[in-house]
């Protein structure tokens, strides 16, 4: 009877040990782990290093999503981040390890917004809406370009699934011309998600009649793209090029914006030096003959 206590105590302590290590089996207890991150959110003192690990161990945990929606505080807390830097972006004062902060805290708001159950949740929340001002920064220093890129990949996994309700919302805001901004001024990766992001939003027919509804928005997005194809002369990028294609084979199948294209239409699409770099990429090369044809510029 008296060895009891210490037996109880070597019981708790080994339970205590098993929320973050393998059990006796050997087995690991990720969501222990994952919980444990998700409650350090909560604590401003320990928040730093929990978003660091959250978002690098992000994919190993399905559900993390939900639990970080119904967590109690979590949200707020990333807003939090995210406003904490909000003084520092004009004038451009943002540096690297802010930046990789409040980057981590996106990289969990991605999670949400990809994930099915709470994709709703975080569209009726306007969460979106706290990353616009990143978006709008012209800064191409280190620290602003990954924050760009970073909150663009948090609109890029919400459009990534076709989903009307998320074109509409997005439709509903300025992110039309603030991703036709990043097209223009942003590093190649992160012009290909804006880029994609364009190329997403017009192919929903809602997307395509708001972009086509007048003139001026349709040689606005295709003076954006023909600057991006003369860039590409310089600093070829498959990549990117293969969306460009993609966002003027869709434009093409409205009537405004194939009669604004025949006029803003660069003609490096037409060289075949230029697009020899797609042949390797078969899918690419028929959208291409097939803009080329709806514009009238071939005869199949």
């Amino acid at each position: 009877r008296g060895g009891r206590p210490h037996a109880r105590e070597n019981s708790a302590r080994e339970r205590g040990r098993s929320r973050t290590e393998p059990g006796a089996e050997g087995s690991p207890r990720p969501r222990d782990a994952m919980e444990a991150l998700v409650a350090a959110l909560q604590d401003p003192e320990t928040r730093e290093n929990a978003l660091l690990d959250l978002s690098k161990k992000r994919d190993m945990f399905t559900d993390l999503a939900p639990i970080l929606w119904h967590s109690f505080g979590v949200i707020p807390a990333l807003l939090q981040e995210i406003v904490s830097i909000y003084p520092l972006l004009s004038p451009p004062s943002l540096t690297n390890h802010a930046s990789n902060r409040v980057c981590n805290a996106l990289a969990l708001l991605q999670c949400v917004a990809s994930h099915p159950d709470t994709r709703a949740l975080f569209l009726n929340a306007h969460i979106p809406l706290f990353l616009y001002p990143f978006l709008n920064t012209v800064s191409k220093t280190r620290p602003f370009e990954y924050l760009r890129l970073t909150s663009l990949g948090v609109i890029g996994a919400l459009v990534k699934v076709d989903d009307t309700d998320v074109i509409n919302f997005l439709l509903s805001t300025e992110i039309i011309p603030l991703c036709l901004r990043t097209m223009e001024l942003g590093s190649e990766l992160s012009k290909t998600v804006a880029t994609f992001i364009v190329q997403k939003i017009l192919s929903d027919e809602v997307g395509l009649s708001y972009i086509c509804a007048t003139a001026e928005r349709c040689y606005a997005v295709g003076t954006v793209l023909g600057g991006m194809v003369t860039m590409l002369t310089e600093q070829p990028s498959v990549r990117l090029l293969k969306h460009i294609i993609r966002c003027y084979l869709r434009l093409s199948d409205n009537p405004r914006a194939r009669e604004c294209l025949r006029q803003c239409f660069p003609d490096q699409l037409r060289d075949p030096n230029f697009t020899a770099c797609l042949k390797d990429d078969i899918a690419t090369q028929k959208w291409l003959v097939q803009l080329l044809m709806q514009l009238g510029y071939t005869n199949g």
